[in-house]
């Protein structure tokens, strides 16, 4: 299957709560098992640490924040971080009826694109253990492993 074109666009106001709750939702479900937290207290610890991040939605400092788009078709969304000297992909969506067709790549070599035209030469993100599909697309895209947290469970 060839990777299908997307464009990136800057969120909008009203594309925004939408957005910012899908993260929370999408944080939770890993954070939640990879911090042994019950699910509300996974969505709260979720939902607190995105809002310090875009304390002033898409006008916060540092956050580059897209929609991603197959012709007039949203298929999903990324956020970048770049307080630091390397961006950060804070979370990558691809919307749940768009998923399965290759939009997760098309949008991280979208993004790798930007950033490259922002004068950026690398880009970081996080990825929790259990995230086979997602693991999966990042090492074939050639992202490597430079951290890595180990639990054991006594």
């Amino acid at each position: 299957m060839s990777t299908p074109l997307v464009a990136l666009r800057p969120t909008t106001e009203g594309e925004f709560p939408e957005l910012f709750e899908r993260a929370v939702e999408s944080f939770a479900a890993g954070v939640g098992p990879a911090r042994d937290l019950e699910p509300a207290s996974a969505l709260r610890y979720a939902r607190e640490s995105i809002a310090k991040l875009v304390p002033n939605g898409l006008h916060s400092p540092h956050q580059l924040i897209y929609t991603a788009w197959a012709g007039d078709v949203m298929v999903g969304s990324v956020w970048i971080g770049t307080a630091g000297p390397i961006p950060y992909i804070y979370n990558l969506e691809v919307l749940a009826d768009q998923r399965g067709r290759g939009y997760g790549r098309a949008i991280m070599l979208a993004t790798a694109d930007e950033c490259r035209r922002l004068g950026y030469h690398r880009l970081d993100l996080n990825v929790f253990a259990d995230n086979a599909a997602a693991l999966n697309l990042y090492t074939s895209l050639g992202y490597t492993v430079v951290s890595q947290q180990m639990r054991r469970e006594l």
